[in-house]
């Protein structure tokens, strides 16, 4: 049966070659159409004459017309045609109408004001954020925000408001302080209505919620991010790298800085529930992000000398299964230790003696360092040396764990069993501390003679040892030390 189809005609023609056999040419095939389906077969050879067929798709196309003109064309005529860089400006074209179907997003209209600048002063536009109905600006020195589809009307007395008009972008209002995202636009990230990003020529990471652009770095971070962003680009030139990403399952803001050209980086979280930084992280991330309340990064797998054996996407927080349970501490195929340094300094005005370690918490935890406060400087024939204290490094129950015949862990133990390192008592684990420092201007007794270390404060760093159940979990509660005070 018949059918009619709506054809749409546009100002276009279509060359089509032909092969003559015999009584009448052929089209020499159909571009993409089968011909079971209705295509032209291919014909001819390459020594059959050709010829070519021209088809107008205009139905006011004159018949067997020999030549047909260009018809009704817009331009524009430059005196000085030259590009223009303009790398403070937005341009915006026209806009997808999803309900008649019309898509005007290629066309730019030079007889309307398409364009908005921000200040050239404050450098180059870094990112974009759409924001409800303002579009958050990022520069190097500066962040603002450009009103959609309305804009700010300002009295004489200097008070402002928002009205309605027929534009997409308005007026685009500075935030407060003299603060940017320099050229680290990877370093954003945005959580409800907190975005996050570094100032890396300002030396700050910054916070822009609904007060403004805080400079969060300051929360107990202000000198390691101040020395840290002023050394991650080279002399030469070479720029550093910061990455930045939302973790959804810890609501965290996770920050990386890497060193141009070196192996070198810091992973660090900052956490708004008590406005500080919460840790360090041993994994060198290449992306962060979060999606369905778990958080992954994109990193590589490196041998021992940081050559990348692998790369792809790392789900964190994953516990596995009993039958295949995930080392907590194992990042991209690599397991690390987890640490924590703390410091002991009651009453600080006091010189003390350290005699005991202690912590609440499960089995696995050693000690790496227990060093005292420097005495500073002194004079040793031509040189100047500064001194401290320190202790042996301490097992943990498992680790230091030896018997009376001399058989010592991981070798087979026959009971009773001693330990050199941590003993349990009431499910807490103590140790003494033993002097491990080389003698000092006027010491008589020190190093393993001496028991605890002497100094007005002293430096933890407690860890995860390598051999209590590997990839299980840790818990530590708290640590304390026992003390005697030596003298005001």
């Amino acid at each position: 049966m018949a059918a009619i189809i709506e054809v749409k005609f546009y100002n276009t023609f279509l060359l089509k070659k032909t092969v003559n056999t015999g009584n009448q040419p052929i089209w020499d095939g159909s571009r993409g159409i089968p011909t079971s389906a209705g295509g032209y077969p291919k014909g001819g050879s390459a020594s059959a004459s050709k010829n070519w067929s021209i088809e107008e798709s205009r139905i006011r196309g004159g018949y067997n017309n020999t030549n047909v003109d260009y018809g009704v064309k817009a331009y524009l005529v430059e005196d000085f045609p030259a590009s223009s860089i303009r790398s403070n400006s937005l341009i915006y074209s026209g806009i997808f109408n999803s309900r008649t179907g019309i898509n005007n997003t290629n066309v730019f209209s030079v007889g309307e004001d398409i364009t908005k600048s921000a200040d050239p002063a404050n450098g180059s536009i870094q990112k974009l954020y759409a924001e409800d109905t303002n579009l958050i600006i990022f520069q190097e020195s500066k962040v603002s925000r450009a009103l959609i589809d309305k804009d700010a009307i300002y009295s004489a007395e200097g008070g402002g408001s928002i009205t309605n008009i027929n534009t997409t972008i308005g007026t685009i209002q500075p935030y407060a302080g003299k603060f940017g995202i320099s050229k680290d636009p990877g370093s954003f990230a945005a959580y409800g209505y907190r975005k996050y990003f570094s100032d890396k020529n300002h030396n700050a990471i910054l916070r822009l919620s609904m007060d403004g652009i805080t400079e969060v770095s300051r929360y107990g971070m202000g000198d390691f991010f101040r020395d840290e962003l002023n050394d991650i680009d080279l002399e030469s030139g070479d720029q550093g790298v910061i990455v930045g990403g939302w973790d959804v399952h810890n609501k965290q803001y996770i920050i990386s800085t890497k060193k141009a050209n070196t192996n070198e980086f810091k992973t660090l979280s900052f956490d708004e529930d008590v406005l500080g930084w919460t840790s360090f992280f041993t994994y060198n991330p290449e992306q962060v992000f979060s999606l369905r309340n778990k958080l992954y990064t994109v990193g590589a797998e490196v041998d021992i000398n940081n050559n990348i054996i692998s790369k792809g996407i790392w789900a964190h927080y994953s516990q596995g299964t009993v039958a295949a349970p995930v080392n907590r501490g194992s990042f991209y195929g690599t397991t690390h230790k987890s640490s924590i340094t703390l410091v002991f300094n009651p009453e600080v005005s006091a010189s003390k003696v350290f005699q005991t370690i202690n912590y609440a918490g499960s089995n696995g935890w050693q000690i790496d360092s227990f060093v005292s406060d420097s005495t500073g400087v002194d004079l040793y024939g031509t040189s100047y040396i500064s001194t401290n204290d320190k202790t042996k490094n301490i097992y943990s129950y498992v680790q230091g764990s030896y018997d009376n015949i001399g058989n010592v862990y991981p070798a087979a133990l026959t009971p009773p069993i001693q330990r050199a390192g941590f003993n349990r008592k009431e499910n807490k684990y103590f140790s003494n501390l033993v002097n491990n420092s080389t003698a000092s201007q006027g010491e008589i007794l020190w190093g393993s003679s001496v028991s605890g270390i002497k100094g007005y404060f002293a430096t933890v760093t407690i860890s995860t040892d390598n051999v209590t159940d590997l990839g299980g979990p840790k818990n530590l509660f708290a640590v304390s030390s026992n003390y005697a005070q030596s003298s005001y």
